[in-house]
């Protein structure tokens, strides 16, 4: 082969070669996210190739207007205790000891929608027993830190939603989150939640995901026998634990598309958001008048506190399984305690419904209507009895 055949053969090559990198070359071309136009809520998979830190560009925006709230009030009757046996020593080695009155704590998340000081957060995060419970919100922004003292504007606790304010008002201007469309998510976009999961300890947290589905019902048991029921729930992975609530769930625009609120006890990587637009339809008649305009449904009320029983507890008590739950306190003037129930009962049985478990409690409770005289199959220091309580309509003060 001569010099010039071989020349040329070298030449061809490298065309060729050219030729077919090309496409490879156009298609790893760095995309500008800033000049990128968006398509709709969510930021084009190719702009979030081009920019990995967008996520980290809207969590340290929206961060310093996100607010660790704790809510203190008194209760007539004591805590439930931690572990009921304490008060079965005191009982039979010691002389009883009296209820003195105790203070019930709550914390978790909100965030300011306003410069003024007003706080979005979650009605059962703060409650709604006005000046008898005291609220501080500890603000962590470059600005303005330190903690500071806030009151109730408004709660609608069917909503589960709440306003606060800032007493102090020669503070601000706040950093304000802004809020998005609900309407406008779509299943499948990526989406930041950023809240204190577990408290203080772990504030501002940040974590991604993606907006799993919308529209969920879902019913959270409370240890009062009750049964809170969401519905139009946002569903997400991103992960969402307790004291998160009242958090924000961000859109990549950094706008509000959620206020998260509720996990799936018995799943990992199943969160829930109230929509912003739910927010958005009463926060005017919520800060100016304290409350929706709406009637809310009678709920039966036993008044009691409860635990599973465990393992453990069965064994102490010689139970012969773990079937029931142990009341381990009784709300004074509640239904239960003027039917005589007490501290240490099993409950085994109500009505013709087999309880297993605090849920199973719960949903029987729930089914039933105030006025409604229901039986009760008890275990009380090894001997079985039957109780008969009449069951109330739940006070304002318990509808946590």
């Amino acid at each position: 082969m001569s010099m010039k055949h071989g020349i040329q053969i070298i030449i061809a090559a490298l065309l060729l070669t050219m030729l077919l990198t090309a496409p490879m070359l156009s298609q790893t071309a760095p995309v500008d996210a800033e000049q990128a136009e968006y398509t709709g809520n969510a930021l084009p998979l190719e702009v979030m190739a081009g920019n990995p830190y967008h996520i980290a560009d809207v969590a340290e925006e929206a961060s310093p207007s996100i607010v660790y709230i704790e809510v203190e009030w008194p209760r007539a009757e004591a805590m439930p205790p931690r572990d009921p046996f304490w008060d079965m020593w005191d009982d039979w080695f010691f002389s009883p000891r009296p209820r003195m009155p105790r203070q019930q704590r709550s914390s978790g998340t909100g965030f300011f929608i306003d410069e003024t000081g007003i706080i979005l957060t979650n009605q059962h995060v703060v409650g709604n027993l006005g000046d008898e419970q005291t609220i501080t919100v500890i603000v962590n922004s470059p600005d303005i830190a330190g903690e500071f003292e806030a009151e109730l504007l408004g709660a609608d606790a069917k909503l589960d939603l709440a306003v606060l304010m800032l007493t102090d008002d020669s503070l601000g201007p706040f950093p304000v989150v802004p809020l998005g469309n609900s309407d406008e998510a779509r299943p499948g976009e990526w989406v930041i939640a950023i809240g204190n999961p577990y408290g203080k300890q772990f504030e501002h947290t940040v974590t991604v995901g993606v907006l799993s589905a919308k529209g969920r019902e879902i019913q959270v048991p409370t240890r009062e026998g009750q049964i809170r029921v969401y519905e139009n729930l946002m569903q997400t992975d991103a992960a969402i634990n307790q004291g998160n609530s009242g958090g924000p769930l961000l859109n990549i625009q950094g706008e509000v598309i959620g206020i998260n609120t509720a996990v799936h006890a018995q799943a990992q990587g199943i969160g829930f958001a109230i929509p912003i637009n739910v927010a958005r339809d009463v926060l005017d008649e919520l800060i100016e008048t304290g409350r929706v305009e709406h009637v809310y449904p009678a709920r039966a009320w036993l008044g009691v506190w409860y635990l599973d029983v465990t393992d453990d507890i069965a064994a102490r008590l010689d139970l012969p399984d773990t079937k029931g739950i142990i009341i381990s306190d009784v709300i004074q003037g509640s239904p239960a305690e003027e039917a005589g129930l007490r501290s240490m009962d099993v409950v085994r049985r109500v009505e013709d419904k087999d309880i297993h478990s605090i849920e199973d409690f719960a949903s029987a409770i729930a089914e039933q209507e105030p006025g409604d005289a229901i039986l009760l199959n008890v275990i009380r220091d090894g001997r079985a009895m039957f109780i008969t309580v009449t069951l109330g309509d739940m006070p304002a003060q318990h509808r946590r």
